[in-house]
């Protein structure tokens, strides 16, 4: 079986946070680092669109959390929880929040992405363009490139896909080049 039908099965082919049946897709938690059927969600489009479209949240769609927070599943209690911080200016998500518990690990994973800090403490990355850059993106360098410690040379167009950023300075992001991984300085890399 492959990846959609073993979260079909788990989910009884209904989305892991609303309980809808129509339009279904995985959805792989970022910072995607395992992947697989324990780091992905099954997903209606309507909740997946206001999660990758933040300015688009319905914040009465999502009362549904009140159920899907207590999922056994980590991928699904990480999204729950990013969600509910999203949305916690709302008044009732604090009190969702305040009843959650995840283990030390899965907290670290909810809150890779920044989601929960305040916009003034959150590290963005951007691009050579000023773009922001997420987990999981796809670059190419615009420069040629000399890689410290080693003689070889990341040459300019090459694409480094699936980077993961640094979450202390928005300058550095890591990725594989000729499959050595490297840390890049985003001035030097557009998004593909």
């Amino acid at each position: 079986m492959g990846l959609l039908e073993d979260l079909q099965s788990r989910s009884g082919n209904q989305c892991e946070l609303c309980g809808a049946t129509e339009d279904l897709k995985v959805y792989e938690v970022p910072p995607v680092s395992t992947g697989g059927l324990d780091g992905s969600v099954l997903a209606c489009a309507t909740c997946l669109g206001q999660i990758e479209n933040p300015e688009t949240v319905d914040s009465n769609h999502w009362r549904c959390l009140n159920d899907s927070m207590w999922s056994e599943q980590d991928a699904v209690k990480v999204v729950a929880w990013r969600m509910l911080n999203r949305l916690k200016s709302e008044g009732w998500p604090q009190d969702l929040l305040d009843m959650m518990y995840l283990d030390e690990e899965v907290l670290a994973w909810a809150k890779a992405t920044g989601e929960g800090q305040d916009a003034a403490d959150r590290v963005v990355h951007r691009d050579s363009n000023g773009v922001v850059l997420e987990n999981g993106d796809n670059v190419v360098l615009i420069k040629d490139l000399k890689v410290k410690g080693s003689s070889m040379v990341a040459k300019q167009g090459t694409a480094v896909r699936r980077i993961s950023l640094d979450r202390e300075n928005a300058e550095y992001i890591e990725g594989k080049v000729d499959g050595q991984q490297i840390v890049i300085l985003t001035k030097y890399v557009k998004k593909l």
